[in-house]
């Protein structure tokens, strides 16, 4: 049985994941590109006499590659061994998607293109004429519709013709002048044995690739083709009035792309529903409105949904702490966990509710395809602020957590707009810091406002975040950001199914953060908090409580006891000796613990808080306690700190990791706290 080894390729939300997915009884294997962390799927699976192996590359918009992942689909393309290419198109979206089509062709490879989500062109009355582009390219192509599962068969069978098809040649080709230029080149190039077709490396070296460049420099040839090659390109330059040869090839394909649509397509006559939706949602006037009405109710029920359980949950740690009490003999374990991990878990566990309507909201308005909008309304506004509208994803994604966050900034293709972009998303508050908020908007503000503070916390620390980028963008990253093109997809309904799955995902993950790295936290504070313990000044506390009269009495004799015990401990020492850094801001040496603690995970900050200011008293809530030893003032302070200062390890692992040079490192460690003290210092002195 022969083996076809397929390449999959086309650019990003074209449906080639779907297309794999189509392929009834796959064997789906998932995996990584050696030295990277970028994933790709092979399947495997038979057809007639054929085993085929299909590798699904990242998505690319064309060979000029910016991105890592796309950087590894041209590094397979140009130096792995494959039989074939799939070219997956987006058949809404021809002229665009043909740009990587038109590069492709020259690669040496055959080639078959996949129309996809051709079901959408035939509801809209168009139609594909695929005998027709193959009679002008050279290349086979098949309507498609992965979604439902048309044509899948056809495709493959395609694929095998083309395979076997001993005089396959791409027909395609630019301007007469640049053909020219290309094939002197090839002819010396021809003189070298290299693993790709000397026309087409004649071609990438015209257009400055500097990987192809790379390849023939280290070869003897180079010193006879390198003054041919400058010359050509002045040529070509002067020829064709362009200053850049890049600009002259883009063109080229552009220009060759709309004839072939026009030849191809049967345009759609009547406008989408896609059309009509965006008429009113990115409106001129009407769309930044209606943006901030989407996010006002997402975090409005975020807040007031969120509430309903959380008494209920607050209830269920309780039992199962004086359960756990009262199973477990008296000593160090039941202190531990009864007064400190039990009641710090269930501090966390509380806030899970809001959280999972925060990342249920951010997602259906992903999954629809309106982000892509919200972007697009953002730019205008962004580039106000020295960001274009790209920056929007990373900059939305860092409200549910910034270290994927970090990683949406890849799409940025200009270095100086995706670090400015990294340097501000710690002002958007991640998934992290909505426990905190919750905690102290619950406590110091009347309930028919909660929701208002609430979403003008979020809205603050974005606004701050795009006014620390336009002072960035003045002095340290002068210019202008690049301009702003990005996708704009279909509207479509949200998968209950990919939504259900994805807060599953994130349920298991927040419950397993809870019961390990915060349970283990919450320990270490309490132990510090408990520990050293002055046996003669205990013993004291527990004669008063033998001889109390009354409960009444002998809790507040316990609540003494406990106070002191906490004053006595190792974390006050260690409160203390930070104390005088973050005293100006209101903060005691409680609420500086709890704020250092933050660095660690942000959620920590309520679970610390939870153990510092432990309560006997069953009916007090934290929010009552809390709300009992800590100023107004020093409340707004401390969401002000929470709000800018650093964010968790995982998301400053993530920084240095996607940020090499140490400078920008040792700024982005430095610069928020500073600023967060600052703000936080006047904030404080204003209110008390």
């Amino acid at each position: 049985m022969k083996t076809i080894k397929i390449a999959l390729v086309g650019q990003p939300n074209v449906g080639k994941s779907q297309l794999i997915n189509a392929i009834s009884g796959a064997h789906l294997h998932v995996g990584n590109f050696a030295g990277v962390t970028v994933e790709y799927k092979k399947v495997e699976f038979t057809r007639g006499d054929y085993r085929i192996e299909m590798i699904d590359l990242p998505g690319l918009y064309s060979l000029e590659t910016y991105t890592p992942e796309e950087e590894v689909t041209k590094s397979y393309l140009l130096n792995e061994s494959y039989d074939l290419i799939i070219n997956v198109v987006d058949a809404n979206t021809i002229a665009r998607n043909l740009n990587l089509t038109l590069q492709l062709c020259r690669l040496g490879k055959k080639m078959v293109v996949a129309f996809n989500m051709y079901d959408e062109v035939v509801k809209l009355g168009g139609a594909i004429y695929t005998e027709r582009f193959r009679d002008i390219t050279g290349i086979a192509a098949v309507n498609t519709s992965a979604k439902e599962k048309e044509n899948i068969d056809a495709l493959f069978t395609a694929a095998i013709g083309a395979y076997n098809d001993l005089d396959y040649r791409c027909k395609l080709s630019y301007d007469e002048r640049i053909e020219e230029e290309a094939e002197a080149i090839a002819k010396i190039l021809e003189k070298e044995n290299f693993p790709l077709p000397a026309r087409f490396i004649a071609i990438r070296l015209l257009q400055e690739d500097r990987d192809i460049y790379r390849m023939v420099h280290d070869r003897p040839i180079f010193l006879e083709v390198h003054e041919p090659l400058q010359k050509a390109m002045e040529r070509l330059k002067i020829e064709f009035d362009e200053e850049n040869v890049k600009d002259l090839f883009a063109d080229e394909r552009v220009a060759l792309a709309k004839g072939i649509v026009h030849q191809i397509l049967k345009a759609p006559k009547r406008e989408t529903l896609t059309d009509r939706i965006d008429n009113i949602l990115i409106h001129p006037v009407l769309g930044l409105p209606l943006f901030l009405l989407f996010m006002y109710t997402i975090f409005w029920l975020t807040f007031e949904m969120g509430s309903i359980p959380m008494d209920y949950i607050d209830e269920t740690f309780g039992n199962i702490s004086e359960a756990v009490g009262a199973i477990l003999p008296e000593g160090f374990l039941s202190k531990a966990i009864v007064e400190g991990i039990i009641p710090a878990v269930g501090a966390v566990v509380m806030f899970l509710p809001n959280i999972l309507i925060l990342f249920f909201g951010i997602n259906i308005l992903e999954q629809t395809g309106y982000m892509a909008r919200a972007a697009y309304v953002m730019d205008g506004i962004l580039k106000k602020f020295g960001l274009q509208g790209k920056s929007f994803i990373p900059l939305v994604s860092g409200f549910g957590c910034t270290v994927p966050a970090y990683m949406a900034a890849r799409t940025l293709k200009n270095p100086k707009d995706r670090l400015i972009t990294m340097l501000v998303l710690g002002f958007m508050s991640c998934g992290a810091r909505l426990p905190v908020y919750v905690l102290l908007v619950g406590a110091f503000f009347a309930p028919e406002v909660q929701a208002n503070v609430m979403f003008g916390i979020y809205i603050g620390g974005a606004f701050l975040g795009l006014v620390t980028a336009k002072v960035l963008r003045l002095t340290l990253f002068k210019g202008e950001p690049e301009p702003f093109v990005m996708e704009m997809p279909k509207y479509r309904f949200p998968s209950l199914k990919a939504l259900g799955l994805d807060l599953w995902i994130k349920t298991k993950m927040y419950l397993k953060k809870a019961g390990t790295f915060i349970a283990a936290a919450a320990f270490i504070i309490w132990f510090l908090s408990s520990y050293p313990v002055d046996d003669t000044a205990v013993a004291d506390f527990e004669k008063k409580i033998e001889l109390a009269q009354s409960d009444e009495q002998k809790s507040a004799v316990e609540t003494e006891m406990n106070a002191y015990i906490l004053e006595h401990s190792y974390l006050a020492d260690m409160g203390r000796a930070i104390e005088p850094v973050l005293a100006p801001i209101g903060f005691d040496w409680k609420m500086s613990v709890a704020a250092i603690s933050g660095l660690a995970a942000k959620e920590v900050v309520v679970s610390t808080l939870a153990v510092l200011y432990h309560t006997s008293d069953e009916d007090e809530n934290l929010g009552d306690v809390i709300k009992a030893n800590i100023s107004f003032a020093a409340a707004i302070s401390m969401i002000i700190m929470i709000m800018i200062y650093s964010p968790c390890l995982a998301a400053m692992s993530t920084f240095y990791a996607e940020i090499p040079q140490w400078a920008w490192r040792s700024f982005y460690t430095v610069y928020p706290n500073v600023l967060a003290w600052i703000l936080a210092f006047v904030s404080y002195h204003i209110l008390i």
